[in-house]
């Protein structure tokens, strides 16, 4: 199983962290080990002082592809849910200032929380949104997305032969931030829960 993620896919999020709007998905990976195996609960690394949340809307491949035509790019989703890209962001940010690869702070142990799965209906717009310790922190509508699911699905594919099973993390809207020990973050589709998780 391999996990594409999609950096900077809505407007407003690249703008809070005074990074460009890309002209193509910024594409990055976290291996499979990145999946949290219980989505209950978050253990914050003691190599960050700065751990933030990114919620996502993920996908689900149904079937293997190689440089997918976008006609049928949304025929390889078996499934949808929304996860949590948990970043350390003090680590990324002293990585980036170097020029460094920045894998460290997006691909540790347990960095990818992924909520239960739904089905997915194509033709409707998604609404997902995040809580924390009871209140709205960020809130995004697919139609926002800068790259849709099939220009990523297309895009991605060119270079990496998708499989079924593997996961792509489509961006993250406005309102990134820290997690605490003791925080309780949890996960909607609509109205539809698909993940509660506690930061210890």
């Amino acid at each position: 199983m391999k996990i594409f993620c999609i950096g900077r896919n809505y407007i407003d999020h690249a703008k809070e962290l005074n990074n460009p709007v890309p002209k193509k998905p910024l594409v990055f990976m976290k291996p499979p080990t990145a999946i949290l195996k219980d989505p209950n609960v978050f253990y914050t690394p003691d190599f960050s002082e700065d751990v933030h949340y990114e919620i996502e809307v993920v996908l689900k491949m149904a079937k293997n592809g190689k440089s997918i035509q976008k006609a049928f790019a949304l025929d390889y989703i078996e499934a949808i849910t929304v996860g949590i890209d948990f970043t350390a962001r003090d680590v990324q940010s002293q990585l980036k200032s170097k020029g460094h690869p920045w894998e460290i702070a997006k691909g540790f142990d347990g960095s990818a929380l992924v909520g239960s799965w739904q089905d997915y209906e194509r033709e409707a717009d998604i609404d997902f949104l995040l809580e924390k310790n009871g209140e709205i922190v960020q809130k995004g509508n697919t139609s926002n997305l800068i790259f849709n699911f099939a220009h990523l699905i297309c895009y991605v594919s060119k270079f990496f032969t998708i499989q079924k099973g593997d996961l792509i993390f489509t961006g993250t809207p406005a309102g990134v931030g820290p997690v605490s020990q003791g925080d309780d973050l949890k996960g909607y589709i609509s109205e539809t829960q698909l993940f509660n998780c506690h930061i210890k």
